[in-house]
C-alpha cells in the first residue's frame, strides 16, 4: 500500500510513478541535543531507509532553529538541498524530522522530486510489510490519517485549476469529494479494526478461562524478539536484520513446569518519538502489550545507545498505560561483550539476565524467572495440567 494512491487523480506530478528507490537524507536538529544527535539521527535514518529499500544518495546535516513555518529550511538551505540531491541523483528527499502538510508540499513543488518525512518513511515501510488483514487495515488508518490533511494542502493549487473569481473551481470540488471518501474510509476501517478487536477480546477473555499466562516480548525496532520467540517456542518467525520486520503479533504456545501454558507474544518493535497516530492505529496490536500477564523487554546490549533504547521502549509503555507491570529485562547479545563490557553493564542494570537468543545462551535462566513471574500472575499456578 502506497502513500501516494491518496493523492488526488490528475494532479501527480510525473515523478511520482517512478519508484522511491535513490534517497537523499536531510537530517535537522532544531533544539538543545547532545553532540552524538547527527550521528545516532542519520544511523536511524539510513536504518528506516535501507528497511524500505531506498538507496543512500548522499545527505546534509544542518541547524534549524527557527524552522520556517512554510517550507522549514530557509532559501539558501533549500538551494543548497537541491543542487546536492541533484548532482547525486536523487529522486525522492528523506527527512528525519516531522514536516507539517504545508511545508511537505512546498518543498516538493520547489524541489521537484517526493519527500518523505519520519512519519512518511515509517508508514511507507509498514505499507510494505503488513501481512495480515488486521496489519493492513492498521496500516491503511494510519495512512489515511496522515494522508488527510496532505490532501488540504493541494486546496489552494486545485482551486485554481477552474472557476472565476470568487468562485469555486472543479479542482476545489474534487478535493472535497476526496476529502469525503478519505474520510467514509477511516470510518469503514475503524469499524474493521473494533471487530478485530472485539475478537481478540473473546480470544484473551478465552485465554483466561484456561488460566493461560501471556508474555509479550517487547524491545525497540531490531532488538531480537523474533529470534528470542523462535528461541524459545521452535516457532519459525521470519527474522530479518530490519527495522519493522513484525507488524503483526504473532503468538506461540508453550508448556512449561508442572504442564502449565504459556503464551509468548511477539510484538512491534517501538521506536524513539513514535508518532501519536501510529500508536492510535495500531491499538489492537498494542493491546496484547496492555493486557499481558508478563512484559519481556528484549535489550540490544551490544547497541552503544542500549540506554537511549531502554529509555525509549519505557516511554511507549508510558504512553500505552503498560508501565507497571511484571517486567522481564532480557539483556540479548551477550555473546557480542567482553567480560569487562559484561561488567560494566550488569552494574547498570543488576536486575537484567544476559542472553543470546540467537545462540541459545541464558534461556534456562530467562525461563526460571518467567517461571516465577508466572507463578504470582496465575492464580492457578498450582492447579494439574490444563488443556490447550
Amino acid at each position: 500500500m502506497e502513500i501516494n494512491r491518496y493523492r488526488l487523480p490528475g494532479l501527480e506530478n510525473r515523478y511520482i510513478r517512478q519508484p522511491l528507490n535513490k534517497g537523499y537524507l536531510v537530517i535537522l536538529q532544531t533544539g538543545r541535543n547532545p553532540p552524538s544527535f547527527f550521528e545516532e539521527s542519520l544511523e536511524e535514518t539510513r536504518e528506516l531507509a535501507n528497511s524500505c529499500a531506498i538507496r543512500e544518495a548522499g545527505f546534509l546535516t544542518a541547524k534549524i532553529p527557527h524552522p520556517s513555518p512554510s517550507h522549514f529550511l530557509r532559501e539558501g538551505k533549500l538551494n543548497e538541498v537541491r543542487e546536492l540531491s541533484k548532482t547525486a541523483g536523487a529522486n525522492v528527499l528523506i527527512f528525519n524530522v516531522d514536516l507539517s502538510p504545508t511545508q511537505a508540499s512546498h518543498i516538493e513543488t520547489f524541489m521537484g522530486i517526493p519527500v518523505l518525512d519520519r512519519t512518511g518513511l515509517i508508514l511507507h515501510i509498514f505499507g510494505r510489510r503488513a501481512r495480515s488483514k488486521e496489519g493492513k487495515l492498521q496500516v491503511e488508518l494510519a495512512q489515511l490519517h496522515y494522508a488527510l490533511p496532505r490532501l488540504a494542502g493541494l486546496g489552494g493549487v486545485m482551486s485554481r485549476l477552474g472557476g472565476g473569481i470568487g468562485g469555486r473551481g472543479p479542482g476545489e470540488q474534487e478535493l472535497e469529494r476526496d476529502r469525503r471518501k478519505i474520510r467514509l474510509r477511516i470510518q469503514r476501517v475503524k469499524g474493521e479494526l473494533e471487530k478485530v478487536r472485539t475478537h481478540r477480546l473473546l480470544i484473551r477473555s478465552g485465554r483466561k478461562k484456561k488460566n493461560f499466562v501471556t508474555a509479550a516480548i517487547i524491545g525497540y525496532t531490531n532488538a531480537g524478539k523474533s529470534t528470542l520467540l523462535n528461541a524459545l517456542t521452535g516457532a519459525q518467525t521470519r527474522v530479518e536484520d530490519k527495522m519493522f520486520v513484525t507488524l503483526d503479533p504473532l503468538a506461540r504456545m508453550e508448556s512449561v513446569q508442572k504442564g502449565r501454558k504459556i503464551l509468548f507474544v511477539d510484538t512491534v518493535g517501538f521506536l524513539k518519538n513514535l508518532p501519536h497516530a501510529l500508536i492510535e492505529s495500531f491499538h489492537a496490536t498494542l493491546e496484547e502489550v496492555t493486557e499481558a500477564d508478563l512484559l519481556i523487554h528484549v535489550l540490544d546490549v551490544f547497541d552503544p545507545k542500549a540506554s537511549e533504547l531502554k529509555s525509549a521502549v519505557e516511554k511507549v509503555l508510558k504512553d500505552i498505560q503498560a508501565a507497571d507491570k511484571p517486567l522481564i529485562l532480557a539483556l540479548n547479545k551477550a555473546d557480542l561483550l567482553n567480560e569487562n563490557e559484561k561488567k560494566q553493564m550488569g552494574s547498570r542494570w543488576p536486575e537484567g539476565l544476559w542472553i543470546s537468543a540467537k545462540e541459545g545462551l541464558g534461556l534456562h535462566g530467562l525461563m526460571a524467572q518467567i517461571n516465577k513471574g508466572m507463578e504470582s500472575e496465575s492464580p492457578a499456578a498450582n492447579e494439574p495440567s490444563l488443556e490447550s
